[in-house]
């Protein structure tokens, strides 16, 4: 009895450990998207960041999240297979904010190797001519 108990652990261990090191990888065509300069009568502006998944398990993303309310991440949510493509398409809403330079973060968590990734957005939103 033991020794049946002691196999089975043993192959429950060896299973675990193979399972273990097949991961999902994200892989970001670029970390950072400058808009340049915009006008605050138009001040919504969109970029997306499309990544792939470089590993050899699905990659979920968990949660993209931004600094703050001005900045609205949203993301593939179904598990991305090894080896194709997602998006984060990230909207900034400048409406209400003060012209000048910005820069903004978007925190994305995965379940891949490399479990967060910070992404950034900047631009300059000038003044409305009157």
């Amino acid at each position: 009895m033991k020794k049946i108990l002691m196999i089975t652990m043993l192959m429950l261990a060896v299973c675990t450990m193979a399972s273990a090191q097949k991961q999902a990888e994200i892989k970001f065509d670029k970390l950072t998207h400058d808009f340049g300069t915009f006008s605050e009568s138009n001040p919504v502006v969109e970029c997306t960041f499309t990544f792939k998944n470089v590993g050899d398990a699905p990659l979920v993303i968990n949660q993209a999240l931004a600094a703050c309310g001005c900045t609205v991440p949203s993301y593939t949510k179904e598990p991305i297979a090894p080896g194709a493509q997602g998006s984060i398409k990230v909207t900034y809403n400048g409406k209400g904010k003060f012209p000048g330079h910005f820069k903004k973060t978007i925190t994305v968590r995965t379940n891949g190797k490399t479990e967060l990734t910070r992404l950034y957005i900047e631009g300059n939103m000038e003044e409305a001519k009157k």
